[in-house]
């Protein structure tokens, strides 16, 4: 999996043949399918780790927040740190969006990595709901899922996290305004 991720993520999935899966990984191929019953499901299986990995950098952020506000910025620090890893050749934007973008309309992993946005907001949402009334999370949290998007794809055009970090300014002066 975690060849697959690297690939992946440096190359695209189209690219990524599963020969140089198993020369990275140093499997035979027999033991990738023994996991995996085709590509299609390697590349499902790399978007829910991707998910999984970005819901663990949140975590780690959000257990020191102590306001409703520190847990909304908790999500732009996760991306943050996300696009602070090291990666083999340099930060390339969301993983997952690059993932959904070769991937035909309606693919389970197309699906997986609209949940995954749709979690962020809703978490955004909730955050926020500790500011704001109901209907004035919902809307922000939107406003700043789509503001976290753009700067993702900025950073990733970029090679770097400034983006980003401008991003959670722009949240920060967003949540602090009534």
């Amino acid at each position: 999996m975690t060849a697959a991720a690297e690939l992946f993520y440096a190359h695209g999935m189209a690219a990524t043949g599963i020969d140089a899966i198993t020369e990275r990984a140093g499997v035979a191929r027999k033991s990738l399918y023994n996991n995996f019953a085709s590509k299609d499901d390697l590349v499902l299986a790399y978007i829910r780790e991707r998910h999984q990995e970005w819901l663990g950098l949140y975590e780690l952020r959000v257990v020191n927040a102590q306001t409703s506000r520190d847990r909304v910025l908790a999500v732009f620090d996760a991306y943050i740190d996300h696009a602070g890893a090291a990666y083999v050749h340099g930060f390339r934007g969301c993983g997952l969006l690059n993932a959904a973008a070769e991937l035909p309309a309606g693919a389970p992993g197309r699906v997986a990595v609209r949940e995954h946005k749709e979690q962020v907001e809703a978490i955004l949402a909730a955050g926020l709901a500790g500011i704001v009334d109901a209907d004035r999370a919902v809307e922000l949290a939107e406003q700043l899922a789509f503001v976290l998007e753009g700067a993702v794809a900025r950073a990733g055009l970029e090679g770097s996290v400034e983006r980003l970090v401008h991003a959670r300014a722009i949240a920060a002066s967003l949540v602090d305004t009534p």
